[in-house]
């Protein structure tokens, strides 16, 4: 497991990816050519990925995210240190954190 900030980054078995997966809308890449993560609201900092992949968002708003990156690439942050990742598949999943009366995805 990876953990950079606010995001964990979990490998996912080749067998516990859901089929929908292969064939789901990747998100598009940013203006600079990145898979973005998460993006600080305060700061405009992204924790992204930097390298060939597809990043594919789950329905719910808390839901995860898949990260497929097949020839392994690099995660990184303006505040962190990069993170190299191995060839594969990946789940994505962003720190929540209780507000009285909701829960809420963290921001930066």
């Amino acid at each position: 497991m990876y953990r950079q900030g606010d995001v964990l980054i979990a490998p996912l078995a080749k067998s516990a990816v859901p089929d929908t997966a292969r064939d789901a809308v990747s998100e598009p890449r940013d203006e600079r050519g990145r898979l973005v993560l998460a993006l600080g609201e305060v700061t405009g900092h992204a924790h992204a990925v930097v390298g060939p992949g597809r990043l594919i968002r789950e329905a719910s708003v808390f839901g995860p995210m898949l990260l497929h990156v097949p020839d392994g690439a690099r995660v990184v942050h303006e505040e962190h240190a990069a993170i190299s990742l191995p060839k594969g598949w990946y789940r994505v999943v962003r720190q929540r954190e209780y507000v009285p009366g909701s829960v809420r995805i963290v921001a930066d």
